[in-house]
């Protein structure tokens, strides 16, 4: 407690050197100790882990950020840093016991932040890091136009997307979020501000880019846009098959070059493992005056298990209705879905876009959006796909699950290899990624413990049985596992660590470098 206590005395001292106060008037940067602030930050989206920091920042502009950085960098006691968006981590990476939590996207200070700049000429948006993606699109769609990748949940801030990969359906097309970025504003573990790009600093840029936070905070990012259509044609297919909807999606992401009327702009996947599921907040386009019975489709052999092909096409206001409806028709001629599961709907554009919102704010009128959640992402190796099905979606995971299970491939050739994010070693891998909620309902299969034993049993099982994953929003808490997840792109991993954060006072809550100067209270490491 005593040192806690020393800790504090010199950040505040440090930070009051460089023009920051504690209690310093709006719209001047604000550091808080205050007991909201701090809950605030000690939690994120996982709620599976609880930090408490010394300090919390609301910076104004990325003069406050490179002041509170250098203060840490230059203290000879030393503190951490930990950047946080919209704390929607999983297993506490964004925050830090003996340091400041920055509050990138903390409404406080949002009108006094850099303002989203439009470049209709030349296709971009400049934000500051921690924008919200849905108020991005808010400001691109004033100009008819929209980033080109996204995720699937608006609600997530640019500078924490970025970090680690940003990933959707349009991904086979366009690639990640971190393959759509111009350039970027960072500032270092030593304080300093560096504009960067492919042509300009860009050993940091890539570093920054799928990089965990390890190497900066970026606080303007130069997102490249498109055209946005207006509306969206939205369609489900359900398959029996787990091999014939592979090949489906496969076939599908091979279009990935072709002209915008002969492909789909949108192509996942899930898994219904569960009939409770088929209506749940991934699933509840599927009308309840007609639920989906598992049994009803399960002659081809599929182990009681359907798995549902989603997939968009865009189209303007100006373009036919009977237009959208042959080039729909014509690309599902060529797949091989169960014929009477046809499920479309038509709706606008953003309203596509924030379609997890809308169902996240009625998880939240029952109290079930602010729980648990022991998820699990994987990039799993096309060659083993259907290893995993038999291994896990037919075996672990038996008929129960509490959550979503996402899978769709994507084009490794659509990632640049420079960028810090990991993939496996082939040219088309699979996004797994098990969306599970732990709720106290009394069930066995629904609580923490045991989910969280569960993603455990599915790593060991593709461990002892050669299946490479690769983790998306990575937890590990040893060095060597770390080592293990970068492969061959340890040792330049390992160097950008060393010239950019020397100190190691940035993104601690990964647990992939010990800070130098700070004794860590967690006692895993």
């Amino acid at each position: 407690m005593a040192s806690k206590l020393l800790l504090t005395f010199v950040i505040y001292h440090l930070i009051s050197t460089v023009g920051l106060t504690m209690e310093s008037p709006r719209p001047r940067p604000r550091l808080s100790n205050d007991a909201e602030d701090l809950q605030t930050a000690s939690l994120d989206f996982g709620r599976m882990s609880r930090v408490k920091p010394l300090a919390v920042l609301h910076p104004t502009s990325a003069e406050d950020v490179i002041s509170l950085v250098k203060a840490a960098y230059g203290s000879a006691r030393g503190f951490t840093v930990s950047a946080r968006g919209h704390g929607h981590s999983i297993n506490g990476q964004a925050q830090t016991a003996d340091g400041v939590v920055i509050e990138m996207s903390g409404v406080g200070s949002k009108s006094r932040r850099l303002k989203p700049i439009v470049s209709e000429d030349d296709g971009y948006v400049d934000v500051w890091g921690g924008e919200l993606w849905i108020d991005v699109l808010r400001t691109t769609l004033q100009y008819q136009m929209s980033p080109k990748s996204w995720t699937d949940y608006l609600y997530l801030s640019v500078g924490g997307t970025l970090s680690n990969g940003g990933i959707s359906g349009q991904a086979f097309n366009h690639g990640p979020q971190i393959n759509n970025v111009f350039e970027l504003d960072v500032v270092t573990g030593k304080g300093e501000l560096f504009t960067c790009s492919k042509q300009k600093n860009s050993d940091l840029f890539h570093g920054v880019l799928g990089g965990l936070g390890q190497f900066g905070i970026i606080t303007r990012a130069r997102i490249a846009l498109e055209p946005a259509p207006h509306r969206v044609r939205w369609i489900r297919v359900l398959y029996s098959n787990f091999s014939t909807f592979t090949k489906d999606q496969e076939y599908l992401i091979s279009l990935h070059g072709e002209a915008p009327s002969d492909k789909f702009d949108y192509v996942e996947g899930f898994v219904i493992v569960d009939e409770g599921l088929v209506n749940n907040w991934r699933s509840s386009f599927f009308s309840p005056k007609n639920p989906i019975k598992l049994t009803s489709f399960n002659s081809s052999g599929g182990g009681g298990v359907l798995y549902c092909l989603e997939i968009t096409k865009n189209y303007d206001a100006s373009t036919a209705s009977n237009v959208v409806d042959q080039q729909v028709d014509a690309l599902l001629k060529k797949l091989h879905f169960i014929p009477s599961t046809v499920f479309t709907t038509d709706i606008p554009y953003t309203d596509f876009l924030d379609r997890v919102h809308k169902a996240e704010l009625k998880l939240r009128a029952k109290d079930l959006w602010d729980v648990p959640h022991p998820w699990l992402n994987l990039f799993v190796p096309k060659s083993r796909i259907a290893d995993f099905d038999k291994g896990v979606f037919k075996g672990i995971l038996g008929n129960k699950t509490s959550g979503p299970i996402l899978i769709y491939p994507m084009n490794k050739n659509k990632w640049d290899y420079n960028n810090s994010a990991v993939t496996p070693d082939e040219d088309i891998f699979y996004l797994v990624a098990l969306l599970r909620s732990a709720l106290d309902t009394g069930e066995e299969t629904q609580t923490l413990e045991y989910l969280s034993n569960q993603n455990r049993r599915i790593l060991r099982f593709c461990d002892e049985a050669g299946i490479k994953v690769k983790q998306y929003l990575p937890e590990y808490n040893t060095q060597e596992e770390w080592k293990g997840h970068f492969g061959d792109k340890w040792e330049l991993f390992l160097k950008r660590k060393m010239e950019f954060d020397p100190k190691r006072i940035l993104a601690t809550g990964q647990r992939i470098f010990r800070p130098s100067l700070v004794s860590s209270t967690r006692s895993s490491w």
